[in-house]
Formats: C-alpha cells, sequence, structure tokens
C-alpha cells in the first residue's frame, strides 16, 4: 500500500486512545473512574434534547444550507453581541460539526511549506498535529506554570516573523485551565498591527467557563485585529452537547468565501435536527448552564486542595475549563509513566502531559467533569500511591 507522506505527519488525541484503555480495563472487573475525557458529565438540558426531537419530528431531515440555517447562524450573532459586545454579520458564522473543523480550516488556509504557525504548548494536540499535516512549521508558545500557564504578548510577538502566517490562541486552555489576562491579550492585539499579513484563530471554545468573578476577555474585543480574525466556539462544552457534534466559526470578510467552500468539499452541512437544539441552547433557560458551573467550581477547589496534600505533587488553581494540570515532577516519573502507573494500577484515567506537547512534560491532566464522590475516590487511590512513590 503507498500512502501519502503527510499522512505520516498526522498525530492523535491522546484521550480518546486512555478513554479505549480505560474502557478495556473495566471490562476486566476493574473499577476504574475516568478524570481523562474533556467532557462534561452531565446530560444535554432536557429542553435542549427536546429542540431537537421536535425538529425531527417536524421534518427536517434533510440537507441544511453548507452554512447553516440562517436562525441559527443569526442566534449565534444575538449571542455574540450579549456575550462579546461586539455586532457581526451572521453571514459570517458558519456552524460546523464541532471545533475541530473551524481549527483545521484555518490551519489548512495558512499552513504550506515554508509558512510558520505560532500555537499553544502545552495545547490542544490537534492544534500541532493539523499544523504539521498542512505542510507548514509549528512554533510553540510556551505555557509556563510560573506564569499561571499564561505568557507575555512580548514574548510571543518575538516569535513572529515574515513567514508567520496563523497565531493561535485558547483561552481559556485544555489542557491547563489557564487564562490569558485581558492585558496580555491587549497588547498582543497592538503589538499585530505591526504584522499586518498574520492572521489569528481564537479557540474560545471554554468561553462561559471561568471562575472567582473572572470575565472571559475574546479577541474579538480589540478592532485593531477582527478583519483578520477567525473565532471558534460552540455548544459542546457549555451546553453539555459533545456528541451532538456542533460549533461554529466566525470568519473575516475576506476568508468566509474560502471557509464555505471547504464546508461544501468535507462536511456538505451540519446534522439538521442539531441545529435547532443549538437555537434552543442558546435562546432558552441558561440555569442549567450556571449550574453546572457551581458544581464544576466545587470540584475544581476539591481536586486541586487534593492534590496538593500528596508529596512530590504541586498544582496551581485552575482559572477557566475544567482541567487541572498539576505537576508532578517531584515524584521522579515521566507524564507517561505517570499517566500509565495510575491507570493500570490503580484505576485513574488521566492524561500525560506530553499528549499536549513537549513542554507537558512534568505534568498529568485531570479533568474534573467527574462527581465529587469519584474525583474523591480517585484522589484517596493516588494519595495512597504517591506516598508508596516518595516513601512517605
Amino acid at each position: 500500500m503507498s500512502v501519502s507522506a503527510k499522512m505520516s505527519k498526522l498525530g492523535t488525541e491522546t484521550a480518546f486512545d486512555v478513554l479505549a484503555r480505560a474502557a478495556a480495563l473495566a471490562n476486566t472487573g476493574m473499577d476504574v473512574i475516568n478524570l481523562g475525557i474533556g467532557q462534561p458529565d452531565f446530560p444535554t438540558p432536557a429542553p435542549i434534547v427536546e429542540a431537537g426531537i421536535q425538529a425531527l419530528k417536524d421534518g427536517h431531515h434533510g440537507y441544511t444550507a453548507a452554512t447553516g440555517i440562517p436562525e441559527l447562524r443569526e442566534a449565534v450573532a444575538e449571542d455574540i453581541a450579549a456575550r462579546r459586545g461586539v455586532s457581526v454579520n451572521p453571514d459570517h458564522i458558519l456552524i460546523m460539526p464541532g471545533g475541530k473543523m473551524t481549527m483545521s480550516f484555518a490551519i489548512e488556509m495558512f499552513g504550506e511549506e515554508g509558512a510558520e504557525i505560532l500555537y499553544p504548548n502545552p495545547g490542544f494536540p490537534i492544534y500541532e498535529s493539523m499544523i504539521r499535516y498542512s505542510g507548514a512549521t509549528p512554533v510553540p508558545i510556551p505555557l509556563l506554570e510560573s506564569a499561571d500557564f499564561s505568557f507575555k504578548a512580548e514574548d510571543v510577538l518575538t516569535l513572529v516573523n515574515e513567514n508567520t502566517r496563523l497565531i493561535i490562541i485558547n483561552t481559556p486552555a485544555n489542557p491547563t485551565g489557564g487564562v490569558i489576562p485581558r492585558e496580555e491579550l491587549e497588547k498582543l492585539a497592538k503589538g499585530l498591527k505591526d504584522w499586518p499579513g498574520v492572521f489569528i484563530l481564537s479557540d474560545e471554545i471554554y468561553s462561559r467557563m471561568t471562575y472567582d468573578g473572572l470575565n472571559h476577555c475574546s479577541l474579538l474585543e480589540f478592532a485593531e485585529i477582527r478583519d483578520r480574525l477567525i473565532l471558534l466556539d460552540g455548544w459542546s462544552k457549555t451546553y453539555a452537547m459533545t456528541g451532538w457534534r456542533l460549533g461554529w466559526g466566525l470568519w473575516p470578510e475576506q476568508l468566509i468565501e474560502y471557509a464555505k467552500r471547504l464546508c461544501v468539499n468535507y462536511h456538505s452541512c451540519v446534522n439538521s435536527s442539531a441545529q435547532y437544539a443549538g437555537i434552543a441552547a442558546l435562546k432558552g433557560d441558561q440555569s442549567p448552564v450556571d449550574e453546572m458551573m457551581t458544581a464544576f467550581n466545587r470540584r475544581r477547589k476539591l481536586i486541586v486542595a487534593r492534590l496538593n496534600e500528596m508529596a512530590g505533587v504541586s498544582c496551581v488553581m485552575p482559572k477557566g475549563a475544567f482541567y487541572a494540570f498539576p505537576n508532578i515532577t517531584g515524584t521522579g516519573l515521566t507524564a507517561k509513566q505517570m499517566q500509565d502507573l495510575l491507570l493500570e494500577k490503580d484505576g485513574i484515567a488521566t492524561i500525560a502531559g506530553t499528549s499536549f506537547g513537549k513542554d507537558g512534560e512534568g505534568y498529568i491532566r485531570f479533568s474534573y467533569a467527574n462527581s465529587e464522590e469519584n474525583i474523591e475516590r480517585a484522589m484517596d487511590r493516588m494519595e495512597k500511591r504517591m506516598r508508596e512513590i516518595m516513601g512517605a
């Protein structure tokens, strides 16, 4: 068999590999606690489910426009105005089958041999995978624990050169839970005025998931880069709709026609009934979102407190998303060794920090999208393991 050489450049998302391994162990009778997968453990709110069912009953079984149904694009535009304070043209919004398509389209538009694309490291693994697949050179933006897994704008700007085509920003962030401060985003936007050919992909899929009174700052707020900003968001995390495969992208005028063509070539359109469910989510009662975030906040405090009590482990408090990213260098184990040990010996599914890039070495990711009871049980097991490792 002879396949294209570029196929060897594609990476994967380890969370799904660990999920499969965890399921296999559970099938042998092991009690596995899954703190690996980035998926809310709450059901999709009932009114959203009912809207999807009703859409099917009403006969919405066929193709829609590749861009998405107008009512949903308008609802997204209204939500952007309400939550980000910016008026946008619904015709520049594309409804996507999840968030990855917006991400992949942006990288495909700008990635080629000789091009450079900046991306966060540690960061969502598909960034680097798709950059390499496109033929471009991935240039990591280090996110350091000492800086609360954020960055200084001047450090990012030093990485930009005449080969830079795209910069990917993710805040709140996967896997760290870090949030980039408004002042750094503002400095970055101002600095990019000197680089008018550089576009920005802002992955804001966790935009509704911030804590301690912290308000999400969208890059859309900075007018100086708005004409070259691609904004990614969706329903998966906020509304516990991961399996519905529903996301959206806001595209600048100069790119929207290219993005539409990619939609037609790649996926034709998004599931029709899911789009009607998306309208119900945006326009309906938001209290389930608030209740979910209240639960996540309790879990966040619980898991960080427990991790910081363990020998050889330390963990900064995440400011967003639903991930804790503890430092395990004190144990002497690598990230992969710790991931495998906790899964195979203790039945705790986590993700090695190196699954998110080279700068993730020395860390593991916990998703606290699981019950407080299960988090306590997992921490009890891990604490016992750490005492054994550290001889405490």
